[in-house]
Parts: C-alpha cells; structure tokens; sequence
C-alpha cells in the first residue's frame, strides 16, 4: 500500500511482478535445454506477446471536449478543445492476477485435501486444462467490467465537464454525456477484456501442445509475461507522472 501511496506503481502488481521474475532463470535454462522447435518458436510467441500488450496498452479512444467561454471573478476565460482519453485496456493486469488467483485455489485446496468433491475439482482444474483455460478466461473477462466500473464513474466524469462548461460535440450536457461515455466505455471495455482473455490463453495452449517443460510453461506462459509487461508498462508510466508532477511550475 506503500507503495501505491508513493505512486512508483501497483504496491500488489509489484510484488507478483517480481515473484514471476524470479522464476525466469529456471523457464530460460529449460527453453534451453529444451528441442530446437521449442528454442526457435518460443522467442517468437514471448515477442509477439509483448508488442500486442504494449500497442493495446498504450491504445486510446479520444473523447473531444469543447469548453465555453465563461467568467470566472472579473476575468473571461477562453474557450477551448481538447480531448478526453479513454484507455482501450483501462483495467490493465489486474483482471489477469486476480483470475489467476482465483483458479489456482482449487488445486491448492486438493492438494491439501486429497479426497472427495475437493480432490476431484483439483483433478478437473488442473492448469492447463481445457477446464482451466476456459474458466480463467471467462474471468478476465468478467473481472475485466468489473474493475472498469469501480474505477471509472461515467456520471461523475459527466457532472465535472458540466460544472467546468465542456462539452462533447453533439451530446447535451449531464446525464446524455454520462450515457455517452458509458456507450463508449463498454465497447473499449469488451475489446480490452477479449484482448486481455485471448493473450492469456493462446501462448498456453501453444505451449501446452508444443511439447514445452513445465518450468519453461510457468516461467515465460501467455499469463506471466503480459503481468509482467503490463506492470513494466504501469509502472512507468506512473513514474513518469510523478517526474512531471515535480518539474512542473
């Protein structure tokens, strides 16, 4: 929490960020040994990942907003336009860690447990899986809407440019610009959340039918590397606001 406070980046993404990493020695050493499909493919899927993650990261859906000229005191303040940025993937990796999280609670628990309805939903959810992959992408998606509506407050948003004078450019101000930006919000929000399922899955069953070690399977999966991209991308974005935050004058 700490660390979030500070603004270096997510204090949680952080500390998975860096239990991920410390499993890359051990994937690389594997993909090493492993056959020569497996040394040229795999650098291939890892680079392939990181440019989709970074481009639908950096992606933005441009709302223009129009301000009027108002009085404020004894001064005219001129009108303008800029824009309101809407972030394609605005809920990052934290749908990612959180489906993640939840799917490898099942094993967990029947390896704790080995009998009974416990030790047979381990044995269905087992990672990998057809079970698991379908079940961890539903929940990028679904967790995906549910983090953009806790972080993002379209009404809010709307009742800020009203008081402020903006406008969108054909949308009545107050509740029609709420609607508009919700409109807009969901279409972003079903291309972030599909984006984020298919890349979590694709480099897992391209590894799983492969023939790729298990080590080389955790350490450099679909999974891990957009965490790990996605909170490198996060975090330095945050650092760079907080450099601007202190130069400014």
């Amino acid at each position: 929490e700490l660390i979030t406070q500070r603004g270096i980046g997510n204090g949680m993404s952080l500390l998975i960020f860096a239990s991920i990493l410390t499993s890359a020695p051990a994937g690389i050493s594997a993909w090493w040994q492993g056959s020569t499909f497996e040394k040229l493919s795999l650098p291939v899927v890892v680079f392939l990942v990181i440019v989709a993650v970074v481009y639908v990261q950096e992606g933005i859906r441009k709302i223009p907003i129009q301000y009027a000229k108002r009085m404020v005191g004894r001064r005219m303040t001129t009108g303008g336009s800029t824009y309101l940025p809407l972030r394609v993937n605005m809920a990052g990796v934290i749908p990612v860690i959180f489906a993640a999280a939840i799917m490898a609670f099942p094993p967990t628990v029947g390896q704790l447990v080995p009998w009974g309805i416990a030790h047979d939903l381990a044995r269905f959810l087992q990672p990998g899986g057809w079970p698991f992959l379908i079940g961890e992408a539903v929940l990028i998606f679904g967790f995906t809407f549910f983090y953009v509506a806790v972080i993002f407050n379209s009404i809010e948003q709307a009742d800020n440019l009203k008081k402020n004078g903006g406008f969108v450019p054909g949308v009545r101000p107050g509740r029609p610009t709420a609607q508009y930006l919700e409109r807009v919000l969901v279409r972003l929000t079903v291309a972030g959340g599909l984006f984020l399922a298919t890349v979590a899955v694709l480099p897992s069953l391209f590894i799983k039918y492969g023939g790729f070690s298990q080590a080389t399977a955790r350490a450099l999966g679909g999974t891990s590397v957009l965490i790990v991209v996605g909170v490198a991308i996060d975090t330095m974005r945050q650092i760079e606001s907080q450099l601007s935050m202190r130069a400014y004058k």
